[in-house]
């Protein structure tokens, strides 16, 4: 019996053509988070898999906190499903800052334009046209593919992955594997060679509010109970404060590799790591965010008048911390709060991280290779925060692919939340090539 693997069969140009028109109309939709909900995206996403003969289900999980899930049967039924996720809310958008209108899709040198357009509408729009390739031209998949298309990400996913998992876990039923944002795009090395970071790990939230409490007064007394300087105090020590650098997995295997193909003799184990980091140039500067915890004060609010000293005074700090070094944050953050300041959550979610091995990521980096014989798949650490997080709940594997070929003078992460955001064309129709490899060899 021959146990020769079936013939990939490649993305139409059709689905390549339709993945620019889809993204298009993605980004149409205005899905602010927060002040505008998913449910017009959503419901266009339902007809758009109708009309290739999909079934979905919409999911509310509030009035227009709209989410749709949808599977597709694989060829072995032996094995456990591959979760593809994306959300279907962006981030607001000031008009008058842009090029272009941030909503209208529009086409421009090569780039498809707008609010979302890689975070992640992009990711969206491949997910829809390689399943309608699917659909149409009747390929199986490898295994079962069960798509997610879901809401409030951008404001943690309470009422999108975390509300599902929580009050719907059934829809992900037999899910062993995910794969969603936060990794599979290029990263130029040199002239010709990319990287390739697919995420198997992610820093973990801690976002809180600090509170000084002190003694309201005069604005024109002597004062030592301020609470506004003691909190401002507080913020400066968070603020200058540099964490010592944690080399975990992932990234000392990104490291190793970028070493290794720019010819670079590189000691991970030495004593003055930032200094031997600088060997590898602009791949160092890339992994900076990822080499130890953070934490940067965001907001302040306090007083209602010049001339009086307010007893109060809040602020919000933005905290991530490495898989395994959480605590070290948070003990760190406690000793450099001034006895008059206290705090508390305001969202507090997992580090995590699994390893790069198995017949997942050997399909993921096989599909890069296949389509970009010039691009190196590496193990990457995200440095913000997903939906995998909820998903991890259920005891699923997460990683982050999108499969994403982008011009070498393109700088992809000033984009994410930026101004002008937008994507390459070539970029979208590479996606659609990567992710049909992938359901067939995943």
């Amino acid at each position: 019996m021959s146990t020769t693997a079936p013939a990939v069969v490649p993305a139409s140009e059709e689905a390549q053509r339709e993945v620019v028109d889809l993204c298009g109309e993605l980004i149409r939709f205005d899905t602010s988070n927060p002040t505008s909900d998913e449910r017009a995206c959503a419901d266009w996403v339902v007809a758009r898999l109708a009309e290739a003969g999909i079934a979905s289900e919409l999911v509310e999980s509030a009035p227009g906190r709209a989410n749709v899930v949808a599977r597709i049967p694989g060829a072995d039924t032996s094995r456990g499903a591959l979760l593809v996720h994306g959300h279907l809310d962006v981030v607001p958008a000031d008009a008058a800052e842009w090029r272009v209108p941030p909503f209208s899709g529009e086409i421009r040198d090569g780039y498809l334009w707008g609010r979302g357009a890689i975070d992640m509408k992009d990711t969206v729009a491949v997910m829809l046209a390689t399943a309608r390739h699917f659909a149409r031209t009747g390929t199986r998949p490898a295994r079962e593919i069960v798509l997610a298309f879901l809401a409030d990400e951008e404001a943690g996913g309470k009422f999108g992955a975390h509300w599902l998992v929580e009050h719907r876990p059934e829809l992900f039923a037999g899910v062993t594997e995910a794969i969603g944002e936060g990794g599979g795009f290029s990263y130029a090395l040199d002239d010709t060679r990319r990287l390739y970071p697919i995420e198997n790990a992610q820093r973990g939230m801690a976002w809180m509010e600090l509170t000084a409490a002190g003694r309201a007064g005069h604005g024109s007394s002597p004062n030592d109970e301020n609470a506004v300087t003691d909190l401002a105090e507080s913020l400066t020590r968070i603020g200058r404060h540099t964490f010592p650098v944690r080399l975990i997995e992932p990234v000392r295997a990104l490291l190793a590799e970028a070493a290794r193909l720019q010819g670079v003799d590189l000691d991970l184990d030495a004593e003055d790591l930032e200094a031997e980091l600088a060997k590898l140039g602009h791949v160092a500067d890339f992994m900076q965010v990822v080499l130890r915890n953070s934490a940067n004060p965001t907001m302040f609010t306090a007083g209602y008048q010049t001339n009086v000293i307010p007893g109060r005074a809040t602020a919000r700090v933005d905290g991530r911390f490495l898989p395994g070094h959480e605590q070290e944050l948070i003990d760190t953050i406690d000793a450099l709060l001034l006895p008059s300041v206290s705090r508390e959550w305001v969202n507090h979610d997992i580090a995590m991280e699994t390893s790069f091995d198995g017949p997942l990521v050997d399909a993921m980096c096989a599909a890069v290779r296949a389509e970009d014989p010039d691009g190196h798949p590496v193990p990457y650490c995200n440095p913000g925060g997903t939906d995998a997080k909820a998903f991890t709940k259920l005891d699923i594997r997460c990683f982050g692919f999108k499969g994403l070929k982008l011009p070498h003078d393109l700088d992809y992460g000033r984009l994410f939340h930026g101004v002008d955001e937008r994507v390459p064309l070539e970029g979208l129709r590479f996606g659609v090539r990567v992710m049909t490899r992938l359901w067939q060899d995943c």
